[in-house]
């Protein structure tokens, strides 16, 4: 439950941010820095299961890899073993396999099939 002081700040939000600009520049300003400024660009990890590291800590939803970073790359960033022993990636939208010198696109969700 919000009180009256939460409440009155979302109203301000709403009235004089919202309505006026449309957003509150959050999300333009992180687009601008991450991906135009930094040049990353924003990729998933797919697959059945859910990654886990060594500690069954859930990997992040979402990874910032660099322009021209590819699916090797990505297999790296997401465990040594699974680029080590990388056979080969997959496009979860459209499950297509796609090879180790694939370039990464915005938005591409990706599963690493390696072996042991």
């Amino acid at each position: 439950m919000l009180n009256d002081a939460q409440k009155k700040a979302l109203q301000f939000i709403q009235g004089k941010i919202l309505d006026k600009y449309g957003s509150t520049g959050v999300q333009d300003t992180l687009d601008i820095a991450v991906f135009k400024l930094l040049h990353c660009v924003a990729v998933f990890p797919g697959g059945v299961n859910n990654l886990v590291d060594q500690h069954g800590n859930c990997l992040p939803d979402c990874f910032l890899m660099p322009s021209q970073s590819t699916a090797l790359d990505f297999a790296f960033r997401l465990h040594t073993d699974f680029g080590k022993n990388f056979i080969r990636a997959l496009n979860v939208k459209t499950k297509k396999p796609i090879g180790k010198d694939y370039v990464l696109q915005q938005g591409d969700v990706v599963e690493i099939v390696s072996g042991k």
